[in-house]
């Protein structure tokens, strides 16, 4: 089977799972007699405070410009100074790309760059990667905070799921991890006697090893920390623009925001699909919410979201082929 093919049937899957998901979320809205459920979910749209939605979506474009500006920063120790307006355009487009192609964004992003600022891929994807480790310890802070603020309510939604009642999980994903690394080394050493691998390799070493060269690193970590902040602002002005959901505690909001964060990693269109079980399962489960106000909640939650994205990413789609078709 060649690669292309292996691809195909790769995002073919992922759609799938994605669609079947969703189908399962859809159908858990219980029955109402003379209304369908999308009938049920446009009347919780239309009790939602619509002035919330607005400034949520404010606070998520200034996350993204912030994020922008850090992915800037990255950039300069590798001797590639660009402009706040071509990463942010940049950056956009690969969140575009994102609810196409799972993964697909980080390198759309960085072609996108290319042709904006002549950087090469190869660095600045590595930058990319430096991003997602740094997004990954904010996110397992903020488990640890979620944790601590909602133990015995976490606990229970996790005892309650499927894969928590078998023994040796943790020992597989350990044995898949050590496997995992070891591919890679092999991968690495095969491909360094390849000189055009080679330099590939050593651009994407450059690259992520940027985050130890930065002049201000206390910056980078402050702006890390505030990006969090804005996303989790972003989830509280949802949650308190719905009458359903206005209810629920500051400690209830960050539980929801850190299952909605782990959701939204899965590589799945946009985290269609597990955002749409994972967090009305939680609603249900911790807070007693009903099931079709959860799901109705969740599903435009995740649709106004995905909404800002697609206007983002094809407002700085045209932008970006306006500029390079200027500039030639």
């Amino acid at each position: 089977m060649n690669s292309r093919l292996k691809n195909t049937l790769q995002y073919i899957g992922m759609f799938a799972l994605a669609a079947g998901l969703l189908w399962l979320s859809l159908k858990s809205i219980p029955d109402v007699e003379g209304e369908s459920k999308a009938e049920f979910i446009w009347k919780t749209w239309a009790r939602s405070n619509k002035w919330y939605l607005i400034v949520m979506g404010i606070v998520a474009m200034l996350s993204h410009v912030l994020r922008a500006y850090r992915w800037k920063m990255l950039l300069v120790p590798t001797g590639n100074k660009v402009s706040l307006g071509n990463s942010f355009l940049s950056l956009m487009i690969g969140y575009l790309v994102n609810l196409a192609v799972p993964r697909g964004g980080e390198i759309s992003r960085c072609y996108n760059l290319l042709k904006l600022e002549k950087t090469p891929v190869e660095v600045s994807f590595g930058t990319v990667v430096a991003e997602r480790v740094v997004d990954v310890l904010c996110l397992i802070i903020l488990i640890g905070i979620s944790f601590i603020v909602e133990w015995d309510k976490l606990m229970a939604f996790i005892n309650s799921l499927p894969f928590a009642s078998g023994g040796g999980g943790i020992y597989k994903w350990l044995i898949l991890g050590v496997i995992g690394i070891g591919v890679i080394v092999a991968a690495i050493y095969f491909f360094r006697r390849n000189e055009k691998i080679k330099k590939i390799i050593v651009g994407f070493k450059e690259g992520l090893l940027a985050v130890f060269k930065l002049e201000n690193g206390f910056s980078f970590i402050v702006i890390s920390i505030f990006i969090w902040l804005l996303y989790f602002v972003m989830s509280y002005f949802v949650i308190i623009a719905f009458p359903e959901t206005r209810v629920l505690e500051f400690s209830a909001v960050l539980t929801l925001f850190t299952m909605g964060a782990i959701a939204m990693a899965a590589p799945l269109p946009g985290g269609a699909g597990s955002y749409h079980t994972i967090v009305p399962l939680g609603l249900v489960m911790l807070y007693n919410l009903p099931q079709g106000e959860a799901i109705a909640f969740v599903f435009i939650f995740h649709a106004w979201q995905t909404f800002i994205m697609i206007v983002g990413g094809v407002l700085s789609l045209i932008i970006s082929y306006w500029i390079i078709k200027w500039r030639k």
